[in-house]
């Protein structure tokens, strides 16, 4: 009887370990890698799908970003000891301006659509109202109105009751950026038109295409006439006169540099570089009053996105998918700014490196030994004591 078993138990073995679940895995894992097999379909037809879809979708023309920055300075994480105006009442106060002969009053714009102040005494005031959420660079203008860029409108003068819009074309041409401005002593108005290509809400695609669409416009106030004193910037941003008003200076964002047209004098209408291979992407540039520069830099560096921007077609694909622009985005973390000689040579660093305080600055403003930082990651205006800051 048992060698009967035995004899049968033989016979259906090869039947047994046909229908065993590990010898179907096996067998189906075969069929799914084989060459044309349902694995390799499935990943023809995923890879089919994608390319199609950036076809389609793409909204960038990228050509190869600028080599990032070398210079590297150590963090000191300084800027995590500022404190914080306005905490709660403010959304997005991307630019400041101090008045000095008002005592201090300091000004911003917010996501909101107002222009908020911040008296002497420290309470704040809703003060005028522009409306919409493109509010950006602020400027004095000699007349008592203020000077504010809308980045979807234009280039705009508000007053109490009234706002104007002195600027929205040029050339023809839209301005679809508008964002930093400075009036001269002789009532020009130099601002700046990010990018020809993409508005502010889509900015990180001007970021992720690196195409040099940017533009320093100057508004003429006698005749109301826009003109191009700079094209081909790479994303134009702040904007500021030297003390002697002999030269203006125009940050490029995407390229880490800031560029110089003189105004005056023997090289009257020539452009150069003013100071180049910055630890970031220059945002607002503000006078200091020694005759410096206070500059923003923008710290959008991070593996993934080093990885992402190194290839045009690496570009393309992230720019395709909003959520995961929005993803990658979020990985630039920290906040720096830096104070830079009339002749182009830092003096001072400071930053919060993770951006555990402070993330994003936008600008930098200096008024009676303090430092007043705007940013549109916060709902605060940033303030620090310059005892507090060493030079390089």
């Amino acid at each position: 009887m048992v060698a009967c078993l035995r004899d049968k138990l033989e016979q259906i073995r090869p039947s047994l370990a046909a229908a065993s679940p590990s010898s179907q895995f096996r067998r189906r894992r075969s069929s799914l890698m084989a060459p044309g097999g349902h694995f390799g379909t499935a990943a023809v037809a995923v890879v089919v799908s994608l390319a199609v879809h950036v076809v389609l979708n793409c909204p960038i023309q990228p050509v190869p970003s600028p080599t990032p920055p070398s210079a590297a300075y150590p963090p000191n994480n300084l800027l995590q000891g500022l404190e914080k105006l306005g905490e709660g009442q403010l959304s997005g106060p991307e630019d400041v301006y101090v008045d000095a002969a008002a005592g201090g009053t300091l000004y911003t714009a917010t996501r909101d659509g107002w222009l908020q102040r911040m008296q002497p005494n420290g309470t704040w005031e809703r003060w005028r109202f522009v409306g919409g959420a493109g509010l950006l660079g602020i400027a004095p203008s000699a007349d008592g109105s203020m000077l504010v860029c809308d980045a979807y409108k234009g280039l705009l003068r508000v007053e109490e009751g009234r706002v104007t819009i002195l600027a929205s074309t040029v050339e023809g041409s839209p301005i679809r950026f508008a964002d930093a401005a400075i009036e001269a002593s002789d009532g020009t108005i130099y601002f700046s038109d990010g990018s020809a290509r993409f508005g502010f809400d889509r900015w990180v695609l001007d970021f992720m295409e690196a195409s040099s669409t940017g533009r320093l416009l100057k508004y003429d106030p006698g005749t109301g006439k826009v003109s191009v004193v700079l094209d081909n910037l790479a994303f134009a941003n702040g904007v500021a006169l030297s003390r002697d008003e002999t030269f203006i200076i125009v940050c490029e964002s995407w390229r880490f540099r800031c560029s110089k047209l003189w105004l005056k004098g023997d090289k009257s209408g020539q452009a150069e570089t003013f100071i180049e291979n910055l630890p970031g992407s220059p945002d607002n540039i503000h006078l200091a009053p020694d005759g410096s520069f206070w500059i923003a830099l923008i710290q959008l560096r991070s593996p993934w996105i080093d990885l992402v921007t190194r290839w045009t077609f690496t570009k393309r694909v992230a720019s395709s998918f909003p959520a995961l622009l929005d993803v990658l985005k979020e990985t630039g973390k920290g906040a720096m700014v830096a104070q830079v000689s009339e002749s182009g040579e830092i003096i001072r660093v400071l930053d919060d490196s993770k951006g555990k305080v402070i993330n994003f600055i936008t600008s930098v403003t200096e008024y009676d030994g303090n430092l007043f930082f705007g940013s549109l990651s916060t709902n605060f205006v940033g303030k620090i004591s310059l005892d507090k800051v060493p030079q390089v």
